[in-house]
């Protein structure tokens, strides 16, 4: 009885759409903004005047959240599929695959922010890794105009099967490769109107923002200036007004790297936690992200397209500062070249199960070549028993929370690694696959949707770091997590199940939206993916059932359905801790709020508070 209600709501959920958008005599344009990693609550009339004017004037979506793992191509796959993460398989920024990928030099954990990886990743995996289609894809065989321009990597995600080049019949995809080696085409159309713009062929380098420092030296201090102004000039002065000459509707991502690269690299705070990413690198990466938006708005209202263009703003995920302490991790108390001492180094999880579980350890990104103490893995990933070319435990390292991998499925292999964890002081909540049966101190990955019709590898043990703040006015704003990273301590990273980290920046504006309207519900990146479907008139066939929902309540005469409020707790581990999961329900829909041990995650309410418990 229960699920056929459920069922009959989203029914009627999905037909509320469709009333909300019947008046709609064509097809709109749409242009979804991504300021990669901008904080939900960051945004302010001073700090981002124009995403402040969208949120206020158009619809502001307070409760909205970031997929967890909280990664770049994770929450990508996201918004371009509408699909949760154990459809996509884009679990991390970096998976196990499986198999050697060529272009990122034979590992088997490769680093998504490639096109040739990508592309390489559909040669294996059936054509298609994702296993679903994208709505750019979705789009253009609709005869749409489409276009993805910006960041290296979840630029090409939004239609990466499409290896052509942007002429009239598909899509327009340049990034950080563009005109340089691995890149993707540029149509002799798009040439043509470049160079009659007089913008370059080939995209400008990042300069000092994509200089990271080290231990003794500093990051960047400034944003991603210049790289970003031929990318909104592209958008602005050869894109835009291409597809309004076309005089058929469009669809435009745009792709900010900053604030993400200058919270990233910013050298405001070497080794200390504070500024952190509140210093004025990291408010100059949002100043420019948000510039670029209005450069785009501007050309909107200058060729006179505003009224029938929907804007929607989304990041990919929040933001913490990078902290590298802990006092259990025998990986401190090594010696290594690029790490202060008494910090933890790139690695230490891989290093630390290694010592644990009394097995070699092997670097998948050295060909394969031992690592010797106080030598850390050059990527960070490890690959752990006798042979590396049959690992008996791969970690593939991603910042604020690290994948595990089982190939041999070994469940004893699995108990020892789940002690082993439970054990370290970093590690703040555990998740393993369901396949591996049932752990005390852990729930199953099922609960996070990332179960599902995935054709890559599965994460056997999804680890979450610790996190905590510096103490603010808003924690969400100035959150710290230990992070897996060559980056420093005072740094920027994301990927943790803090609510620093899950809570992204979304809001909308445009003729299909309310005007001046506060969502009060919970959104995640897929309802972005599926909301833009719906706007775009699209028809998808999914092929897995781990799909956003519609977020009519946004949409003038659009339906408003119920929240209610969850909490889930595992088995209590020898050691007393307990993995709790905080989530928000709409329909069949759940949003991940935090995760985590008791104190060891922002955000996390360990006890349910006033919440009310929807079920486990």
């Amino acid at each position: 009885m229960y699920r056929s209600i459920v069922l009959l709501s989203a029914g009627l959920t999905l037909l509320s759409a469709d009333i909300a958008l019947a008046q709609n005599a064509t097809p709109r344009n749409l242009i979804l903004f991504v300021p990669d990693g901008l904080r939900g609550r960051i945004v302010t009339p001073q700090t981002a005047p124009a995403m402040a004017d969208v949120r206020d004037k158009g619809v502001n979506f307070g409760n909205s959240h970031a997929l967890f793992p909280t990664f770049t191509t994770a929450n990508a796959s996201a918004m371009a599929t509408g699909h949760y993460l154990g459809d996509t398989g884009d679990f991390s920024n970096t998976i196990f695959t499986g198999y050697a990928v060529a272009p990122a030099s034979g590992t088997v954990t490769p680093f998504l922010e490639s096109d040739p990886v990508i592309i390489d990743a559909d040669e294996h995996f059936g054509g298609d890794y994702l296993n679903e289609e994208t709505v750019l894809k979705m789009a253009r065989a609709q005869g749409y105009s489409t276009a993805a321009l910006g960041k290296l990597g979840p630029t090409l995600i939004f239609d990466h099967t499409d290896k052509t080049g942007g002429d009239g019949l598909h899509s327009i995809v340049i990034d950080d490769s563009t005109g340089g080696k691995g890149g993707m085409p540029l149509s002799q159309e798009m040439q043509a109107e470049l160079t009659k713009a007089g913008l370059p062929l080939a995209t400008p380098s990042r300069g000092d923002n994509g200089k990271a420092g080290d231990a003794k030296t500093p990051g960047t201090t400034v944003p991603n200036t210049a790289q970003q102004a031929w990318f909104a000039d592209v958008a602005t002065k050869v894109v835009l007004p291409m597809f309004k000459a076309r005089n058929k509707p469009f669809v435009l991502v745009f792709w900010s790297r900053d604030p993400d690269g200058s919270q990233h690299n910013s050298g405001d705070s070497l080794n200390t936690l504070t500024p952190g990413i509140n210093g004025p690198t990291s408010l100059a990466g949002i100043k420019n992200a948000d510039d670029n938006l209005a450069q785009l708005r501007k050309a909107l209202d200058d060729l006179g397209l505003a009224a029938s263009t929907n804007i929607i703003i989304s990041s990919d995920h929040g933001f913490s500062t990078i902290s590298k302490e802990s006092k259990t991790s025998p990986s401190v108390n090594g010696t290594y070249d690029d790490t202060p001492k008494g910090f933890l180094p790139m690695g230490f999880l891989a290093i630390d199960l290694a010592k644990a579980l009394d097995l070699p350890l092997f670097d998948p990104n050295d060909k394969n070549a031992p690592v010797a103490d106080n030598i850390r893995p050059k990527a960070g990933n490890g690959l752990l028993g006798k042979d590396p070319a049959k690992p008996d435990l791969v970690v593939a390292t991603n910042g604020g929370s690290d994948l595990i991998y089982l190939p041999n499925k070994d469940k004893k292999l699995a108990a020892r690694t789940v002690k082993a964890l439970l054990e370290q002081d970093y590690i703040s909540g555990i998740f393993v696959n369901d396949d591996l049966g049932r752990f005390a101190g852990t729930l199953p990955t099922s609960q996070l949707g990332l179960r599902g019709s995935a054709v890559t590898p599965a994460p056997s043990i999804v680890v979450n770091f610790r996190s905590y703040t510096t103490g603010c006015d808003e924690p969400t704003n100035c959150s710290v997590e230990i992070a897996d990273t060559v980056l420093r301590q005072g740094q920027g990273m994301h990927g943790s199940f803090g609510r620093g980290d899950t809570m992204n920046f979304t809001a909308a504006i445009g003729p299909d939206f309310k005007t001046g309207y506060v969502d009060g519900l919970p959104v995640s990146n897929a309802d972005v993916g599926a909301t833009a479907a719906k706007l775009l008139g699209l028809t998808p066939k999914p092929k897995g059932n781990l799909i956003g929902r519609v977020m009519t309540e946004a949409m003038p005469n659009g339906a408003t359905p119920k929240v209610f409020y969850g909490l889930v707790k595992s088995e209590p581990s020898a050691n007393g801790l307990r993995t709790v999961l905080n989530f928000q329900r709409v329909l069949t829909q759940r949003y991940f709020d935090a995760a985590g041990f008791a104190g060891r995650t922002v955000g996390l309410d360990a006890d349910g508070g006033k919440q009310k418990t929807a079920g486990k």
